[in-house]
C-alpha cells in the first residue's frame, strides 16, 4: 500500500532539500577553495545557486504562513 503525503509534510521534506542543497553549495565552495580546484567566477555561481534556493524556500514558508 502506497501511504499518502499530505502537504504539510511535502513542504516540510522541500524545505529541508532546499536547505541542504544551500549548504552543500557553500561547503563545495569552502573546500574546492581549499584545494584550489576553482576559480572566482565558478565560486561566485556556485553561492549564488545556493542563496536562490534559501530565497526560494523563504518565499515559501511566507506564502504558507500568509494562508
Amino acid at each position: 500500500m502506497m501511504k499518502k503525503i499530505s502537504k504539510k509534510s511535502f513542504s516540510q521534506i522541500k524545505t529541508l532539500v532546499f536547505k541542504g542543497v544551500a549548504m552543500a553549495m557553500a561547503v563545495a565552495v569552502v573546500v574546492l577553495n581549499i584545494l584550489g580546484s576553482i576559480n572566482l567566477k565558478t565560486q561566485v555561481q556556485l553561492l549564488g545557486i545556493g542563496l536562490a534556493y534559501l530565497v526560494v524556500m523563504k518565499l515559501e514558508i511566507e506564502k504558507e504562513a500568509g494562508k
